[in-house]
């Protein structure tokens, strides 16, 4: 099979991380903080180096690193976290994924908050002069967003957007669930409160570990209770971090997967990595390109992406694509990709698009498969 999903999950992995979890779990797989015998020793070590291997791809030595199993996991322990602060104004891009918006949107129904929509043009440029004066308008309390969309791949400028939004004192979020380990992006500036991101995804790791960096300084309450290994006897969560968010236990297999392929990152290097799904994209976009019947959505020039691409094809749903892709072996992801809001701003809602996603690992023979199955479409319509 041809695979073109890498935006649901990247696959396949670097060698070594199959490989190192493998290994690890069988001489290693005892539970963290649990205990003082060798092998709990051994996986809390794995522990703190995996912290240390995210401060630095995400360039925040001074920051907090918190595991969690996925990203919307994450994303609620921050938003929960922070509207228990009592914010009231949220601003989020048009490209958000429901993890954020469906969190936001219950707390919204109960008159807690209300949910602004930074403003980008038709272009797909987020215009930071409007957006200036959109939080001198309505003052943010709180600023999310998505460093790429997992719908077209736009890259959104985060930093001058947090730049803005602290002039204001808002918490500000980053999802970096389709960036992380790809696109450079420093979330050790102070204008970085919380950074979330995906270890199965743009960081190459397995599926069950996620997580996210945050200001230490920030008194984040906690949303989700339970046993830490630390400070039993106390009914109420532990003040030191991260032990205030990472309750139960934590994914160790997964955290040795995500150790390798952070790892793997170092050695073959963040921006090798990231010119090579570049490349893929651009490959993608020249096939597709190639039939008439194909529109893609959202690719505009002088704009930045990650390597997703998004497309309609002239009458036939996106939905009933999938299966006569699947059926040509390639795998894609149609319809509104969990991101309702986004195909909304797009103007694909309801039925959404059929998206491409390649990956470092896309190869040539997945291109000329792809190719096959479009021109055994062509030929069918």
């Amino acid at each position: 099979m041809a695979y073109f999903d890498n935006a649901a999950t990247t696959y396949p992995k670097p060698e070594s991380v199959y490989g190192f979890m493998d290994e690890f779990y069988r001489k290693s797989g005892a539970n963290a903080g649990r205990g003082n015998y060798r092998i709990a020793q051994s996986a809390k070590q794995l522990i703190d180096e995996t912290r240390t291997l995210i401060k630095e791809i995400l360039n925040c030595p001074a920051k907090q690193v918190v595991f969690t199993p996925t990203v919307t996991i994450a994303l609620n322990i921050i938003l929960q976290g922070i509207i228990k602060m009592g914010v009231k104004n949220v601003y989020i891009s048009p490209f958000e994924h429901n993890a954020v918006t469906r969190v936001l949107h219950h707390f919204e129904k109960q008159g807690e908050l209300k949910v602004y929509e930074l403003f980008v043009d038709r272009n797909l440029t987020y215009d930071l002069e409007r957006i200036r004066y959109q939080f001198e308008e309505s003052k943010p309390d709180m600023v999310v967003v998505s460093h790429a969309s997992n719908v077209i791949g736009l890259i959104a400028p985060i930093e001058e957007i947090f730049d803005l939004a602290k002039k204001h004192g808002a918490y500000t979020v980053a999802d970096m669930s389709q960036t992380a380990g790809l696109i450079n992006c420093n979330t050790g500036l102070s204008t970085f409160d919380f950074a979330v991101f995906a270890g199965h995804k743009t960081l190459y790791g397995p599926t069950g570990i996620s997580g996210f960096v945050m200001n230490p300084g920030i008194a984040l309450p906690p949303v989700i209770f339970g046993g830490t290994g630390v400070d039993s006897a106390n009914q109420d969560m532990p003040d030191g971090l991260p032990e205030r968010y990472e309750m139960g236990t934590l994914n160790i297999a997964g955290i040795a997967g995500l150790n390798a392929a952070l790892r793997w990152n170092k050695d073959v290097g963040q921006n090798s990595i990231a010119e090579k799904e570049t490349s893929n994209r651009n490959k993608l976009l020249a096939i597709l390109k190639d039939y008439s019947w194909i529109k893609v959505v959202g690719n505009e020039a002088n704009r930045d992406y990650v390597g997703i691409v998004s497309c309609v094809i002239d009458g036939i749903s996106s939905e009933s694509v999938e299966p006569i892709l699947s059926g040509q072996g390639i795998a894609v992801r149609t319809g509104l990709q969990c991101a309702p809001l986004a195909h909304k701003f797009l103007k694909t809602y309801p039925a959404g698009t059929i998206r491409f996603s390649v990956g470092y690992f896309t190869t040539e023979a997945d291109f000329e498969e792809l190719k096959n199955a479009l021109d055994y479409i062509d030929g069918e319509l």
